[in-house]
């Protein structure tokens, strides 16, 4: 807004107006609050739970009383999916696209109330087999926060539609990467690292015995996808598959 003033009544009162417009876009950020809350149909208990303050703080932000601290902001954003745009200026949905998890749990896994999985780019990372062997030099290009999860190692979009329509090119799997083979748990679903004449092939694909010394069966879920036997010697990296995510329609 640019203000044009020939005297200090002019000056004041071009202050004023630039108050109320602060004012105003604030006292509409936190009023979102409510309106989130309702979307969401949660109790003001409940919503402060998430937010990690007592009940009274939420009322006051909800009516405009005390503003809405950047912590919050996030929490909004990452853990309950709110479009920050929306958040900010009231333009675009309330709500990014929301994931859909399917979660592939063992009879002994322990989940984790909360937990931040980081997500990385295998093209950034130049292959699982790097990532795998240096992880914490490979900088995530997010965070995924998710509770009730068994621990994860970290996450990546898969490709291809082999797994299809389990999975789908542009999904998300969290991952918790193996350091022996004789830990599979035959039937199940990992990631994999496989050498192809020298090149890396990276996929997704259940693991079950084969009746062949050294070797393993690779199955999709596509059934347009024949099965497929290789040699152990030729698993370069592999990683059991918790969970996975799809990004479906907006709200």
């Amino acid at each position: 807004m640019q203000c044009k003033y020939n005297s200090n009544i002019e000056l004041l009162y071009c202050k004023i107006q630039l108050f109320d417009i602060i004012f105003s876009n604030t006292y509409a950020m936190e009023s979102k609050v409510k309106l989130i809350r309702k979307e969401l149909k949660m109790t003001q208990e409940q919503l402060a739970q998430r937010l990690g303050i007592g009940k009274a703080a939420l009322s006051m932000i909800e009516t405009g009383k005390c503003g809405l601290s950047t912590r919050n902001k996030n929490i909004l954003v990452q853990d309950l999916n709110v479009n920050p745009d929306w958040l900010e200026t009231g333009k675009g949905n309330m709500f990014n696209a929301e994931p859909d998890l399917t979660a592939f749990r063992l009879r002994t896994d322990n989940s984790l109330p909360m937990q931040s999985v980081p997500l990385y780019s295998i093209e950034g990372t130049a292959g699982l087999v790097p990532l795998f062997n240096d992880q914490a030099s490979n900088k995530p290009i997010n965070f995924i926060h998710i509770p009730n999860l068994p621990k994860c190692d970290g996450a990546i979009y898969v490709s291809g539609d082999s797994m299809y329509p389990l999975l789908k090119s542009g999904d998300i799997v969290l991952y918790k990467q193996l350091h022996n083979l004789e830990d599979i748990f035959w039937g199940d679903m990992y990631l994999l690292s496989i050498d192809l004449e020298g090149e890396e092939y990276i996929t997704v694909k259940y693991i079950q015995k084969s009746d062949r010394e050294g070797y393993v069966r690779l199955v999709s879920q596509n059934p347009h996808h024949a099965d497929k036997e290789i040699e152990v010697s030729r698993i370069r990296a592999i990683a059991l598959v918790k969970a996975s995510i799809r990004m479906n329609s907006i709200r």
